[in-house]
């Protein structure tokens, strides 16, 4: 009996730390620019890295560029506000609109970033204790 509890705190802690719930998330924000100039409606997203020590380092966390090149990350843990203390993958795509009801010779073409930034990406942030408002990246069309 005593043996089976045993069992099952421990198997309860292994899915709480598989789950990435511990890891406390602080605040990072940037801008993202394309060419120099700020890039809108781009997806950002961080992706903890795990290390030797550290297998499972979290979850990651997402944001929405707007106008003039500004996110502030959330996590896919509900939402909370942050990413994860850590080095992170980042990736970095133009976000597409649902719906376009303007007509497609008057509407802006579509771009696409090079796919050093989002499938192939070379990006990373190391995220600090004390979080960031400087999480920046100056991305080239070429």
């Amino acid at each position: 009996m005593m043996i089976g509890r045993i069992v099952a705190l421990v198997l309860m802690g292994l899915v709480a730390a598989g789950c990435g719930g511990g890891a406390k998330a602080v605040p990072v924000s940037g801008v993202v620019t394309l060419d120099g100039k700020p890039l809108a409606n781009a997806h950002v997203a961080f992706q903890p890295e795990a290390t030797k020590g550290n297998q499972n380092p979290g979850v990651g966390s997402y944001g929405t560029t707007d106008a003039s090149g500004k996110y502030t990350l959330q996590t896919f843990d509900n939402d909370k506000p942050g990413a994860v203390v850590g080095t992170h993958r980042v990736e970095i795509s133009i976000k597409r609109a649902e719906t376009d009801d303007r007509d497609p010779k008057t509407r802006p073409p579509l771009k696409d970033l090079p796919v050093k930034y989002n499938r192939n990406t070379e990006l990373q942030f190391k995220v600090e204790p004390s979080g960031s408002t400087s999480a920046n990246f100056d991305l080239k069309s070429q």
